[in-house]
């Protein structure tokens, strides 16, 4: 026999289902879950590709900065120093930088598991999840790496999630 637990919210004076969880809070985590594989092929595949993108920077460079190049392309794209710079620094701090990012990743998939239990830390848990990558990259790249069209797509994401998120705080009980 199925148990429901409620709890009762002296607030509201209204008693909140603990077994079912909130439909924001489960339609955000199905979505942290599939960011957060995402997240991680693409870590391992960024890992394991950082050797040839330091040995292929020259001829990358030739081709992204050519003539040939559209002008919306170029405009998309950090200074040569800069994408010279990212790469070099991304292939000597390859192991620091996967081992945070899986950190993090972990974080958000952990914070997503507790908020659908209703947690509040599982908010925490997320945040830190969700804000260690841009430091990171800042910390072992550079702050030129928080530009570009990337950090920009990125950097909207993880606004929206953390706003979407932040929303459904009132359904965090315990």
């Amino acid at each position: 026999m199925d148990k429901i637990y409620f709890m009762t919210d002296t607030l509201n004076d209204q008693e909140i289902d603990m077994q079912k969880v909130p439909s924001g809070i489960n339609v955000l985590s199905i979505l942290t879950f599939i960011g957060c594989s995402i997240g991680l092929i693409f870590s391992v595949i960024g890992f394991f590709s950082a050797k040839t993108n330091f040995e292929k920077k020259e001829d990358t460079m030739e081709k992204m900065y050519s003539a040939e190049a559209p002008a919306f392309v170029k405009a998309m794209l950090p200074s040569k120093e800069n994408y010279d710079a990212m790469t070099t620094k991304s292939y000597e701090n390859r192991i620091p930088i996967l081992l945070l990012t899986v950190i993090a990743l972990a974080l958000c998939f952990v914070g997503a598991l507790q908020m659908r239990k209703r947690r509040k830390q599982g908010y925490l848990l997320y945040v830190i999840g969700q804000l260690l990558p841009f430091l990171t990259s800042a910390f072992f790249i550079g702050l030129f790496s928080l530009s570009g069209m990337v950090f920009y797509f990125l950097a909207f994401f993880t606004l929206l999630f953390l706003f979407l998120y932040t929303m459904q705080r009132k359904h965090l009980v315990y």
